[in-house]
């Protein structure tokens, strides 16, 4: 799974919130508009409601 998460460029799929979690660590510097592995780890977690976006950012 790590391999999958390093990629910003790719995509990795259904994540559960603990993959998600981890993501977001590894992904830290990125950006949710370029990083496809943050933006899909952030919406995982704002799905499980463990994550609350501020009403400034984006879906």
């Amino acid at each position: 799974m790590f391999s999958v998460l390093s990629n910003c460029a790719r995509d990795p799929g259904e994540l559960t919130a603990g993959q998600a979690h981890h993501a977001m660590q590894v992904h830290l510097d990125c950006s949710v508009e370029i990083c496809r592995v943050r933006r899909r780890a952030r919406k995982t977690l704002v799905e499980a409601r463990l994550m609350v976006l501020d009403e400034r950012a984006t879906p």
